[in-house]
C-alpha cells in the first residue's frame, strides 16, 4: 500500500519510458507494459525500480523488479530477472519516470472540493470546533474530535478515538486509533525533496503517505512529510514532543520518545524504544536500533547499534563523550 491515494496513470511501454528519459536499454520487446514505480523491496515483475548508492546493495541483488534505473557503476549488482537502464542521474532519471506515473503527486494544491464539516456527513458524528474544512476521500471512526481551524484535506483516514487539536493541516494519511494530534501540526505535505538547477529546480513527486500507528501523540507543531516511494510511519506508542520534524521516508519503531525540535532527514529507520533529546538531528539513510538512547543536541551521522547511549557532534558513545569533555 505505496499509493492508495495517487492515481496511476500506467502502464506505459518501455520503449516511451526510455524516451522521456533519454536513455537506452538492450531488450528484445520494446513494447512491454511497464505496471508502476517501486522501491527495490516493493517492486515486481512488470514494474521498474532504481538503485542509485551501494548503502542498497542488499536490497539491489534481490529486487523482483523487471527493470531498474541505475549507473553502470552498479547495474552488475542487480540479479538476472531485473534489466538495468543505466543514466548518469539516476534519481533525476526516476523522478522523472515518477511523474509520468503520477503527475498529481507534484503539486500540493489546496482541495477544491473541501467543505465546512457542517454541510458534510460528519456535522453529527464528529465533536467539531468552528470553522473545520474536510475535504475528498476522507473516513473518520467513531468518538473523533476536531478543533478550531482545522482543515482535513484530501484522502486521509483517522481511526477510532482520535483527537485532532485546532489549527492543524492533514492529507495523505492514515492515522490508527487512539492517537492524539496537538495544534498546529503540518502532516502529509510533500517532503523536501528537488534537485537545484540554476533555471529551475526540479521537483520530486511524493505518491508515498504517511502512516500512524495506534496509541501515538504527535506534538504541537510538528511536521510530518509524506514518503517519496515508500511511506513514512510512525510506530505504535510511540510520544513526539512539539516542533518536531520528520521528513520523507523515515521509519519510527514503536514506543520511542522524541524531545522537542528533533529533527530527522530523509529515509532514516528507527528501532523500538529509542529514546531521543531536544534539539537532537538525525541524517538521511541511517539505521539507529532497537533501545538506543540519543543525547540531547546531539548529531547522529552514523547508523547506531542496538543498546547504545551516544551524545555530541558526531554522536559516539555517551561513556566516551562524558571522558572528553570533562
Amino acid at each position: 500500500m505505496i499509493n492508495p491515494f495517487f492515481e496511476n496513470k500506467g502502464p506505459f511501454k518501455i520503449n516511451k519510458i526510455l524516451n522521456n528519459i533519454n536513455s537506452e536499454i538492450n531488450v528484445t520487446n520494446l513494447e512491454t507494459n511497464i505496471l508502476d514505480i517501486k522501491d527495490l523491496v516493493e517492486a515486481n515483475n512488470n514494474e521498474i525500480t532504481f538503485f542509485h548508492s551501494k548503502k542498497y546493495d542488499s536490497l539491489a541483488s534481490t529486487t523482483k523488479a523487471s527493470f531498474c534505473v541505475t549507473t553502470k557503476q552498479l547495474s552488475h549488482i542487480l540479479p538476472k530477472n531485473c534489466k538495468p537502464i543505466e543514466v548518469k542521474n539516476v534519481l533525476v532519471a526516476t523522478a522523472m519516470i515518477t511523474k509520468m506515473f503520477y503527475p498529481d503527486s507534484i503539486t500540493d494544491d489546496f482541495d477544491v472540493h473541501a467543505l465546512n464539516i457542517k454541510k458534510t456527513l460528519f456535522k453529527n458524528s464528529v465533536n467539531h470546533g468552528q470553522n473545520v474544512i474536510v475535504g475528498k476521500n476522507i473516513k473518520i471512526g467513531s468518538n473523533c474530535s476536531i478543533g478550531h481551524n482545522t482543515i482535513i484535506e484530501s484522502n486521509v483516514v483517522i481511526g477510532d478515538n482520535c483527537s485532532i487539536g485546532s489549527n492543524v493541516i492533514i492529507r495523505n494519511t492514515l492515522i490508527k486509533n487512539n492517537v492524539s494530534i496537538l495544534d498546529g501540526c503540518v502532516i502529509g505535505k510533500k517532503g523536501f525533496g528537488f534537485f537545484p538547477n540554476k533555471n529551475k529546480n526540479i521537483r520530486y513527486p511524493h505518491i508515498g503517505i504517511v502512516i500512524i500507528e495506534d496509541n501515538c501523540e504527535i506534538g504541537s507543531g510538528s511536521t510530518i512529510d509524506r514518503g517519496s516511494l515508500s511511506n513514512t510511519i510512525i510506530g505504535k506508542n510511540t510520544f513526539i514532543d512539539n516542533q518536531v520534524h520528520i521528513a520523507h521516508n523515515n521509519k519510527i519503531g514503536e514506543n520511542c520518545i522524541i524531545a522537542g525540535q528533533v529533527g530527522f532527514a530523509g529515509s532514516s529507520t528507527l528501532g523500538n524504544n529509542v529514546m531521543i533529546g531536544g534539539q537532537a538531528g538525525i541524517s538521511g539513510h541511517l539505521k539507529v536500533g532497537n533501545n538506543v538512547q540519543i543525547g540531547g543536541g546531539s548529531g547522529v551521522i552514523k547508523s547506531v547499534r542496538d543498546n547504545s547511549k551516544v551524545m555530541g557532534y558526531p554522536a559516539k558513545d555517551l561513556k566516551k563523550f562524558i571522558k572528553e569533555n570533562k
